[in-house]
């Protein structure tokens, strides 16, 4: 399939209820707006299908293209691994002017795969274009075909040059690649009723360790989690799973999809934020598997943990609600956690005054409006000037956020918590949850905030304002700091 029919492919989306609404003109011209040349625009399709597929730990991830494209793209999410480290190394062609102009770029790319086959022995080789690649023709899955021939494993072409598309975009496109040449490429020997796909899940910092022990603890097995900790030889026999649960249905919802057309995996839709979200994933994971077969105790020991941990996390989280109570929160992220960290913070007594649904999709804003009950709480996009004055005007006590917009934060004097891809800290799951409202707790009622807002003790002549607490040597300090600018007086 050429790269056109193939984003064609990935725009006409069956299983999204918009795209379905849409008539058959208006769905050929696609659901996401080309990006314009030149301009950043949150992130490329490169950027989105390294995001997929580069937590895939033990393969390796080269890039075929000039340098900057691997620099500005490697480990742009924290997501954590329990085996190999491969996928944190950096392979790429690093592809100069003399390349483009003499047409060395098959070549160089048949080299690359070569030497990390006998350096580092991949179970396969994932190999991406860019901009650069695709402008200039290089065939890369005809190299990869080949490669794949003379080195006996998978030499797997990802087609998602940046200027296709948005991020969301090439997300889509990493997870029609692995349907097209990864998934149900290996039989196993070892299918149970009680197998399950995790989609959509990035393990950042780790988070999903905290919800595997408590499927395990119920006898479900984690045929494959997709991308966040896996392996190549699961995903490829994730075909014999009994259900697929899907996390963030913006990025890989035609995964999810295919595999139902395909192999008729049913799937369901759910969330690890917050303690009722992950309760609801919990038991939406296990009637799943009681529908395609599991014995129907499954159910009942589903709810005996559900009960059990509930009562942990809640106890856990009584000495923050009086702290937390009432304190009003701006929401300025996307996708699942528009509506997951709503519950989520509302469980706590917390009052989310906005949040964003940019990158969500009509399922993930009919839960923000069934959450927060009036539209006039969700918005699109914020100008960095309307959040600015919001935080300044006192409308929010803190924001939730990527740390794009941190500094508007920080500039107004306002807490700020990242919970997007590069936070430090795991959020899902009870556990989880317990974690965010700890560094919520932390933030919001630091006294570093209210000495900020104090005003300075100098007015905007230099000149230090009358004060008993200023002692004289402070006063010399401030002279001497001021260079003798600021007035030797007693009511300096």
């Amino acid at each position: 399939m050429s790269l056109k029919a193939r984003i064609a492919t990935v725009f006409d989306e069956p299983a999204c209820p918009t795209n379905r609404k849409k008539s058959e003109t208006v769905r050929k011209k696609g659901c996401s707006k080309p990006l314009t040349p030149g301009a950043a625009a949150g992130g490329c399709a490169f950027d989105g299908a390294k995001i997929v597929l580069q937590p895939v730990t033990d393969v390796a991830h080269l890039i075929h293209g000039p340098l900057a494209c691997e620099g500005n793209s490697w480990d742009n999410r924290h997501a954590a691994s329990s085996g190999s480290d491969l996928w944190r190394r950096s392979f790429t062609t690093d592809l100069t002017e003399l390349d483009i102009v003499m047409g060395n770029g098959e070549k160089k790319l048949f080299k690359a795969i070569r030497t990390i086959v006998e350096r580092h022995d991949p179970p396969a080789v994932f190999v991406y274009s860019t901009c650069v690649t695709a402008l200039i023709g290089d065939d890369i899955t005809a190299v990869c075909k080949r490669a794949g021939e003379r080195f006996g494993r998978p030499v797997v072409p990802v087609e998602a040059p940046g200027f296709v598309g948005s991020k969301n975009l090439g997300n889509r496109l990493a997870g029609q690649t692995l349907l097209d040449h990864i998934v149900g490429t290996i039989e196993p020997d070892d299918v149970t009723p009680y197998d399950v796909n995790i989609l959509g899940e990035y393990n950042l910092v780790g988070e999903f360790w905290f919800v595997k022990p408590l499927l395990e603890e119920l006898g479900i097995r984690l045929r494959a989690i997709i991308p966040g900790d896996a392996r190549y030889r699961d995903i490829a026999a994730a075909h014999r799973a009994k259900a697929n649960m899907m996390v963030c249905s913006s990025a890989l919802i035609n995964l999810a999809r295919g595999m139902q057309e395909r192999w008729g995996i049913p799937y369901v839709e759910g969330s690890f934020y917050g303690i009722t979200d992950t309760s609801a994933a919990i038991r939406g994971i296990c009637g799943l598997l009681v529908e395609t077969g599991a014995p129907a105790e499954l159910l009942d020991r589903a709810e005996a943990l559900i009960a059990r941990e509930e009562a942990i996390a809640w106890q856990r989280i009584a000495p923050l609600k009086p702290r937390l109570a009432g304190k009003r929160v701006l929401l300025n992220t996307g996708g699942v956690k528009s509506w997951s960290m709503v519950d989520a913070l509302q469980e706590a007594g917390m009052e989310v005054i906005r949040t964003s649904i940019k990158k969500s999709t009509e399922e993930d804003k009919a839960r923000v409006l069934a959450a927060l009950k009036d539209e006039k709480h969700l918005f699109d996009r914020l100008a960095p000037r309307e959040i600015y004055r919001m935080l300044v005007d006192g409308e929010a006590d803190i924001m939730l956020s990527g740390s794009r917009t941190q500094f508007i934060a920080l500039k107004a004097k306002t807490p700020w918590l990242d919970v997007n891809q590069e936070r430090h800290h795991p959020y899902a799951g009870y556990e989880g949850i317990v974690e965010l409202l700890k560094r919520i707790d932390l933030a919001v009622n630091s006294p570093v905030f209210p000495a900020l807002r104090v005003p300075a003790p100098w007015d905007g002549s230099g000149r230090l304002l009358a004060s008993p607490d200023i002692s004289s040597e402070v006063k010399h300090s401030f002279r001497k700091f001021a260079g003798g600018a600021l007035e030797d007086s007693d009511d300096c």
